[in-house]
């Protein structure tokens, strides 16, 4: 049974072997016959043509690829083109990659022979189809096509010259590598004349640059004026794809191109001076020419902004003084840097707004404890008057002028986004019905103010008192744009987008929002300042009626309650300012089983100890007699290692520590952080001119911690403490 099971499995082995023999040579006969066939199809292309396998390895050429490539004593593919391609190794392995994937893959080269096209095609896995076209002249881009009788040189972004037109070849002598063996120096400069090496020695040409996508450049070779500073080039500029103007001596226009027809508006015309076309320089135009045409320009260049009314465009102009027929003229080389300057604008923006948002921050921690303390003990002396008291009244007015100067702190660190929001759920009916009255006796007589809700509207989160205060402030702003009267329109609506919202530089996710749109009929906004309103300190308005925080302090608030407010304006037509503020789902409160009445707690007998840590004697002074008087036993300490000193006495029973949170030396989270090892059921009330924003997270790793922000009053102080004892 045993040798009968043998024969068995060995007759198996030998039927499963023979089968697997038959298979492979049936697949090896077929793509045998398929390589016949391709040989054969690429036997009478003009154009080289290989058959490789994956490794790269040679199969066949065409006798195109013999004719024009030294093939015999090859064996790969990268060898054969290494005399043309530099690198071929790694174009051939992206392009089999690329074919690898979807079956076929194409690729520009530019060599020092010419321009080549490599093209391969995925026949099988190990079998690739390889087609090497010599490109006699690559197409220029469309806006350079009509100045091909110039030289012109293209240019890669490591200077490598990637091709030269005919024109340029004849006019250097020979095909060159890079721009180093052209220009003695670099970088070329456009609208500048230099020298450049051709094989009849040293020519002066003119270079101008025009941008030709990917990285590359195109450099275009114009006649240069010569010693006496003539050149009769101008007919050749007519037709050239970079802006160019003519300029007389005095700054008037004298011939332009279609190009910078194109790029400064209808406004360029002949006879019309430089300094109707474009301003920016801090001095005038004129001085400008004057300086280039006394060779006394310090700048080669200069950035400029157009004066067009439909966009703003700036430029950057190269004057290169010249003279035909003797008289002297120049020309001034235009480039769009608007996208630069737009970069550079949003750059200096953040910069300047980091700036201000930390002289803020410095400026109300400081002002913030003057606050508290003339407010604090305002506090304490209305407690031993009443109303019948001669000076109840002078103290009433400190106090009230104390509270707005704590509101023009918090205006001053809404627009840098360093205020601490009380954030509330918020229905906006509820909230603009509490506002009208109030926003009809800001508008005056002359202007109506009309409300417009959405039936469905859903609750948002924000601060009040803030919103109220954006509110506020753009309607203000469409009652001034409508000196003569008119009509102010308030509409809400709720809305959910699908899709991101794309504008102004900004995306608002998909979710569902509630939108507010403040709309005015008055004298709208220019095109070109609509991007600056809600820069700080910016204003349309004249000397002494805006200061230019009203609409960025109404970005930041809104930015920080995660929400966008966008401009549109017409000029003469009138301006709508668009909130999206996210709608906040609220969860439905649990049901208690049996409520129990809430029972005010004392407030004149209380026990606890307080450890107050204040490195401000006023404020301390002041937060430890509120303290005292509402019963507490307070312990004092000017600093965070007087705090820990204090706490080396184990006899002390410490209830809450009240701290300052920016202080000399050590702050207030670290202190605490350490006394809560060994003492850690003790509250913690962080008290700070700074927003809560700059310290939450070190907040909330440290438990049973609330904050309390400068100014507070007695009654603020002293709830938070109970609160936490309670």
């Amino acid at each position: 049974m045993l040798s009968l099971g043998l024969v068995s499995s060995s007759v198996t082995l030998v039927v499963f072997g023979a089968w697997n023999w038959w298979c492979k040579r049936r697949i090896a006969r077929k793509q045998a016959s398929d390589l016949t066939v391709i040989e054969r199809f690429i036997l009478r292309d003009a154009t080289p043509s290989f058959v490789a396998n994956a490794d790269g390895q040679l199969r066949s050429a065409n006798p195109a690829a013999h004719q024009h490539y030294e093939i015999d004593g090859l064996n790969t593919l990268a060898g054969v083109l290494k005399t043309s391609v530099a690198n071929p190794g790694s174009i051939l392995f992206r392009l089999q990659s690329r074919a690898v994937a979807s079956g076929s893959a194409q690729e520009d080269v530019f060599t020092r022979a010419g321009h080549l096209r490599l093209c391969v095609h995925a026949v099988s896995d190990e079998t690739y189809v390889w087609r090497v076209d010599q490109v006699t002249e690559r197409a220029p881009p469309k806006a350079a096509q009509e100045g091909q009788h110039l030289p012109m040189i293209m240019v890669g972004r490591t200077d490598a010259v990637l091709f030269m037109n005919d024109a340029a070849r004849q006019f250097v002598g020979s095909r060159v590598k890079g721009l180093d063996r052209l220009f003695n120096g670099l970088p070329v400069q456009s609208g500048v004349s230099t020298d450049v090496m051709t094989s009849d020695g040293l020519k002066r040409v003119l270079v101008a640059e025009m941008a030709a996508g990917a990285g590359r450049r195109a450099l275009y070779l114009l006649p240069a004026p010569d010693a006496a500073g003539t050149t009769q080039a101008w007919q050749a500029f007519e037709d050239l794809p970079v802006p160019l103007i003519k300029v007389a001596p005095d700054g008037k226009v004298q011939s332009f191109n279609r190009m910078a027809a194109t790029l400064v508006g209808v406004s360029l015309e002949d006879d019309v001076h430089l300094s109707n076309l474009m301003e920016g320089l801090g001095r005038s135009i004129a001085d400008w020419i004057n300086d280039t045409l006394a060779h006394r320009k310090v700048q080669k260049s200069e950035f400029l902004r157009l004066k067009r009314t439909d966009r703003e465009v700036f430029v950057q102009v190269v004057l290169s003084h010249v003279v035909e027929d003797g008289e002297p003229s120049l020309i001034a080389v235009l480039h769009d840097a608007t996208e630069l300057k737009t970069l550079e604008a949003q750059f200096v923006q953040s910069q300047k707004m980091q700036a201000i948002g930390q002289l803020a921050g410095g400026v109300a921690h400081d002002f913030n404890n003057l606050l508290t303390a003339i407010s604090g003990h305002c506090d304490l002396l209305l407690l031993r008057r009443d109303q019948s008291d001669p000076d109840y009244g002078d103290l009433i007015q400190i106090n009230q002028n104390a509270n707005r100067a704590a509101s023009l702190v918090g205006q001053l660190l809404a627009f840098s986004r360093k205020q601490t929001l009380r954030l509330e759920t918020i229905d906006m009916r509820d909230t603009l019905a509490d506002l009208t009255h109030l926003l009809n006796r800001l508008v005056g007589e002359k202007v109506t103010l009309t409300l417009s809700h959405d039936p469905v509207l859903k609750p948002v989160r924000a601060d009040k008192r803030q919103l109220e205060q954006v509110l506020m402030n753009l309607v203000v702003n469409a009652r001034d744009s409508m000196p003569a009267g008119g009509e102010i329109r308030i509409t809400t609506e709720y809305i959910e987008l699908k899709q991101p919202l794309e504008r102004d530089r900004a995306s608002v996710p998909p979710g569902q929002y509630v939108t507010v749109q403040v709309s005015d009929d008055g004298t709208g906004i220019a095109p070109d300042k609509l991007q600056k309103v809600f820069e700080p300190f910016y204003t349309t308005k004249r000397t002494g009626e805006g200061t230019g925080l009203g609409l960025s302090t109404a970005y930041g608030i809104i930015k920080q309650s995660n929400g966008f407010i966008f401009v549109d304006s017409i000029l003469d037509r009138g301006t709508t300012f668009i909130l999206y503020l996210p709608v906040y789902e609220t969860r439905p409160a649990k049901a208690k089983l049996s409520p129990q009445p809430v029972i005010a707690p004392p407030q004149q007998s209380e026990e606890g100890v307080i450890l107050l840590v204040e490195d401000e004697a006023p404020v301390r002074a002041f937060a430890s007699r509120a303290l005292r008087l509402r019963g507490y036993t307070v312990l004092e300490a000017d600093s965070a290692e007087a705090a820990l000193k204090t706490l080396e006495d184990q006899s002390l029973s410490i209830d809450v520590f009240v701290t300052d949170v920016v202080m000399p030396g050590m702050d207030g989270p670290s202190w605490v952080r350490e006394a809560l090892k060994i003492r850690p059921d003790v509250r913690v009330v962080f008290v700070s001119g700074y927003a809560e924003d700059s310290f939450g997270e070190e907040q909330t790793r440290i438990p049973n911690s609330v904050f309390l922000p400068k100014p507070f009053s007695l009654s603020d102080l002293t709830e938070t403490v109970q609160s936490q004892l309670h």
